[in-house]
């Protein structure tokens, strides 16, 4: 029992293809039909208002899953999203493509001119870039229908945990696979791994976070025994998204299980949770100077790394795109905080809204997470000019969020005896004639 209400076991409902873990993550459901609806609601779902009937919602597949699956057995190929602009909008999001490489690429501009097909439309141009489609006898039809269901099985209405973050994730693990050190020991495999990686690698997120799902008895979390619960998820669906496209079923059995495995391993890295593990991890071998990128299991790390940079590497954009991807996922946050405190749950660190600015928020994860990763990725790569860029706006971007965070504490200390340091944490007000 938490407070009057009887929080049951969060259900999932999903495709066909996800057996293994039965339900998807997009439509959540209590014990109770009341908070039910309410919870639906809350995180603005849309599979309640279009499917109607008790019947239907707990039907095994989702109403949106449905369609893509049953389009993809009549063989109904969707049509290429460059296809559905108008000629203005396609030269743009052509120019832009010529520039993916840029660190400034702008991804929020090139989803509205590719009209919401920012991550199909990326990663069909990175493919054929990389030399991709030809080297594995790629069916351009069957990669363009599994990049529409990876796609769209991210949730639209997830502020941040949705296809352009992965769109942004993706570009730029395209810059950090240009980097000279690495790049100079990459193999065609590499590079696809890496890029279905970022692209996949928050699919199907449902917008709460893994303390969520445990404390809620989800099944998920049940399935994968509380460890990477929503990275494990993301892995899995990947591997069933694969499958159902047959995008790689003319390549040997062999080939594709080892995709599936390094796939999973270079996704289960994002858990944050893992953070200091792979930061150790690297610190060792850069201090010890034995980092072998020869050595496939050392070429694999330094992949994991990458992606891991890649996902969290919003804090190193220029100001205007990483201040958008703070608010974002600080609106994530704050979503999940209100439907805890709907159904009467313990709110989880950094949700609470009256409680956690954006500005603290950012600050702490600045120092604390993206820092240390930035510094030694900086180390590996020599200080290359990418790295050095990122640095620069790391630093920049924190002084700002500093300078919110102390307009915002200016105004609150009219107002009442506390005021919080440089990091967001509270502190002593000084007392007459004290240095503060």
């Amino acid at each position: 029992m938490v407070g009057s209400h009887h929080v049951g076991m969060l259900q999932l409902h999903g495709p066909l293809w996800a057996r293994s873990e039965g339900l998807r993550c997009g439509e959540i459901s209590f014990d109770s039909p009341d908070q039910n609806v309410k919870c639906v609601r809350m995180l603005d779902t849309t599979y309640s208002g279009e499917i109607g009937t008790k019947k239907k919602v707990k039907r095994l597949l989702s109403f949106q899953r449905y369609f893509h699956a049953s389009r993809l057995l009549r063989g109904i190929v969707p049509q290429a999203s460059l296809h559905l602009l108008d000629e203005d909008y396609l030269g743009q999001a052509r120019h832009m493509l010529s520039k993916v490489g840029m660190w400034n690429f702008d991804i929020f501009l090139f989803d509205r001119l590719t009209n919401g097909n920012s991550l199909v439309t990326l990663l069909c141009h990175l493919f054929n870039s990389h030399g991709l489609i030809h080297h594995f006898h790629l069916d351009m039809v069957k990669l363009h229908q599994f990049l529409v269901l990876v796609q769209e099985d991210y949730h639209s209405q997830n502020p941040y945990h949705n296809a352009v973050h992965a769109a942004d994730v993706t570009q730029a693990m395209h810059c950090y696979l240009k980097e000279p050190k690495l790049a100079s020991v990459l193999t065609p495999m590499d590079i696809m791994l890496g890029l279905l990686a970022a692209a996949a690698h928050d699919v199907d997120h449902p917008g709460v976070n893994q303390p969520f799902l445990i404390k809620t008895k989800h099944h998920l979390a049940s399935l994968y025994q509380n460890v990477s619960v929503l990275e494990n998820h993301h892995w899995r669906s990947t591997i069933g998204m694969l499958r159902e496209s047959r995008l790689l079923a003319h390549l040997p059995k062999e080939v594709t299980q080892d995709i599936e495995q390094q796939l999973g391993a270079l996704i289960l890295a994002t858990d944050i949770n893992r953070q200091n593990e792979f930061l150790s991890r690297l610190k060792a071998h850069l201090h010890n100077h034995d980092l072998r990128l020869e050595d496939s299991e050392h070429k694999h790390f330094m992949l994991q790394i990458a992606l891991k940079c890649a996902d969290i590497c919003n804090p190193c954009r220029i100001w205007d795109m990483s201040k958008q991807w703070s608010e974002r996922v600080c609106e994530e946050f704050y979503r999940q905080g209100d439907l805890e405190r709907t159904f009467e749950l313990e709110i989880s660190p950094l949700c609470n809204q009256q409680k956690d600015t954006i500005p603290s928020i950012q600050i702490g994860f600045m120092t604390y997470i993206v820092e240390p990763l930035f510094e030694e990725w900086a180390h590996f790569t020599g200080d290359s000019p990418l790295s050095e860029n990122m640095l620069c706006h790391l630093r920049k971007n924190k002084a700002k969020w500093r300078g919110l965070l102390h307009k915002q504490h200016s105004k609150s200390s009219d107002h009442s005896g506390q005021m919080t340091d440089t990091d967001g944490n509270p502190s002593q007000t000084s007392k007459e004639g004290e240095v503060p």
